[in-house]
């Protein structure tokens, strides 16, 4: 009996561990999983030819005052598109990003100059005309946001319809005219340096080192992932879906808005036309960078990339007095590239 009861509790051997069986139809195949390893380091290539392309066409390109002619002229850029790239992620976004980067220095500077110089009469202090300006957009952000994500408006026509509006607004508000009259400290932040280096490189560089460790190591940051791409996955992972959607789009406008005081900084003057255009370049460098337009996808390292790779390929087009049309049938075809170079690295169809 006892024979028997120890035969009962002896240990089965455990059958020899094999690999799993290889599911053919899931694993992707080719050079698309190793390409898609490497797409956020794909544009340092690029960059490194341009600069050396760029040092050989014109001996200018490559000093010091170039390049931070070039960093801050990129600026501005850089907080579109960051902005942009962060909507992209979660699914969705924004046309009307640099119309909100025109209206909003207008407002804020039409409250600090005087009504001789076309503003409100108001001459409020240049600190509250720049919190007017960051509220603008932020206003604009929650707008959007409401429209899009509260009531599921199709967010291509909203923010189209949104483009529109505001830009008429800053054309009728401005009527038409450039405003400049305002205390030097209201364009610092595009007019300023800081250790010889333009204020508005270091804000940007700040701005996407922020929004790159959230990306990466905040749990917020991880959830624009999810919600991009797969909303009803990242509900049932108990994300709050809209409640996210929202609030990037609130940052977007504001970002929106603090580009707009940094251009308005450039130049000294806010006019009519101010950020108008701009939006093209924003999708440009986004695309080109790897921000994937179906959501989901994309790193803030790959954005920055693409607005390096497309201010210098514009600061260098320009030492080499190529006409400005030009400029634009070149971002088209870089796009067309990026696009294929997406395509390859990802193995996934575009929609």
């Amino acid at each position: 009996m006892g024979e028997s009861a120890s035969t009962v509790v002896a240990p089965v051997p455990a059958p020899p561990t094999d690999p799993p069986p290889s599911d053919a139809s899931a694993a992707p195949r080719g050079l698309a999983p190793r390409l898609a390893r490497y797409r956020d380091l794909a544009l340092v290539p690029a960059l490194v030819v341009i600069l050396i392309v760029g040092g050989l066409v014109n001996s200018t390109f490559l000093t010091s005052d170039n390049l931070l002619n070039v960093l801050g002229a990129a600026s501005a850029l850089a907080l579109l598109v960051l902005a942009e790239a962060l909507i992209l992620l979660t699914g969705r976004f924004d046309l009307s990003l640099e119309s909100t980067a025109g209206l909003a220095p207008a407002l804020g500077i039409m409250l600090v100059i005087p009504a001789a110089s076309a503003g409100f009469g108001t001459e409020l202090p240049v600190g509250v005309g720049i919190l007017a300006v960051v509220a603008v957009g932020a206003l604009v952000g929650c707008a959007n946001g409401f429209l899009t994500v509260r009531l599921g408006l199709n967010a291509f026509v909203v923010t189209l319809a949104m483009l529109t509006i505001l830009r008429g607004l800053q054309v009728g508000l401005t009527e038409g005219k450039t405003l400049f009259d305002a205390p030097e400290s209201f364009f610092t932040l595009g007019s300023s340096t800081m250790l010889g280096v333009p204020t508005s490189a270091w804000i940007a560089g700040a701005a996407f080192l922020i929004a790159g460790l959230m990306l990466r190591y905040h749990r917020a940051g991880r959830a624009l992932y999810a919600i991009g791409g797969n909303p009803g996955a990242a509900r049932a992972a108990g994300i709050r879906v809209d409640r996210l959607a929202f609030a990037v789009f609130v940052i977007g406008g504001v970002l929106a808005s603090i580009a707009g005081l940094v251009l308005a900084g450039r130049v000294g003057a806010v006019d009519a036309n101010l950020g108008n255009g701009m939006i093209f370049t924003v999708f440009a460098a986004a695309v080109i960078g790897g921000v994937s337009l179906d959501g989901g996808r994309g790193t803030i390292f790959g954005a920055l990339c693409g607005v390096l790779l497309l201010a210098m390929v514009d600061n260098l087009l320009t030492l080499a007095q190529v006409q400005p049309y030009w400029i634009k049938a070149i971002y088209g075809g870089i796009i067309l590239l990026a696009l294929i170079l997406s395509r390859v690295t990802s193995g996934r169809v575009q929609s």
